[in-house]
């Protein structure tokens, strides 16, 4: 059966994205490959075909940028946080920025796109003034889970992509709402759990020049549906997974 020239095959239309190929993150540099945030993680992403790198980022007593997931060292009742120990002190696991991009040429010469999730916000200025520096800030996404954290970043550097991560059931004054106050802001993106997104509500953040990201997609069909409602960029533990869907799409 056809309608309007097409053939119909009972699938929704794809939603065309606004960046084009979507970005695929790795999360956590793709923890399902390499024990997580590790640079052989970070390598093994990019080996398998990753376009961008996630991780979280802590500063350190010496005023470096180093990533880690819960910003803690040591086991038990010794554990303490990132924030009172100088890099030198760190274990040899936890790698700094600056180590992700002397150790990386894609992210050094940025063909893959690095996302930072600033649960320090001390480290917001240090890391924008190293990747700044690097000449990199173009492929430097930062992202908090209050937007309005994200508005004392905007003047650090113009060119620094910035991204709302939350979810749909703190956006109380609804998603027009929020595209709205997020595009006047200089926000880029705008960052939901998979399981609550649809083709409808990715084309209204679309329709305010807002680039729309899917976190914690691990499933290929999870993966396929992403895409086809218009997703620009998508994290996922399992990079083969997020490159496979991207190919058949």
């Amino acid at each position: 059966m056809t309608f309007l020239g097409r053939k119909m095959t009972g699938m929704p239309p794809r939603i065309v994205p606004l960046r084009l190929p979507p970005l695929l993150f790795a999360h956590r540099g793709g923890r399902a490959h390499a024990p997580e945030n590790t640079l052989e993680a970070f390598r093994r992403a990019v080996d398998l075909g990753a376009t961008g790198l996630e991780s979280d980022v802590w500063l350190t007593s010496d005023g470096q940028p180093v990533l880690d997931h819960d910003g803690r060292v040591g086991r038990g009742l010794r554990r303490s946080s990132l924030s009172s120990h100088r890099r030198d002190e760190l274990p040899g696991h936890i790698p700094s920025l600056a180590d992700l991009y002397e150790a990386i040429p894609a992210v050094a010469d940025g063909t893959v796109q690095v996302c930072l999730d600033v649960l320090d916000v001390a480290a917001a200025a240090p890391v924008v003034s190293m990747v700044a520096a690097a000449d990199r800030n173009a492929q430097l996404w930062l992202a908090h889970s209050d937007w309005r954290v994200l508005l004392e970043w905007r003047g650090l550097d113009d060119a620094v992509r910035l991204v709302d991560s939350t979810r749909l059931n703190r956006i109380t004054e609804g998603p027009e709402r929020r595209a709205a106050d997020l595009a006047a802001a200089g926000v880029s993106a705008v960052n939901l759990h998979a399981s609550e997104w649809s083709g409808g509500l990715c084309t209204l953040f679309h329709r305010f020049g807002l680039e729309c990201f899917g976190w914690d997609a691990q499933h290929a069909h999870q993966i396929t549906t992403l895409l086809g409602q218009g997703l620009d960029g998508i994290f996922g533990d399992h990079v083969d997974r997020l490159v496979a869907a991207a190919v058949q799409a």
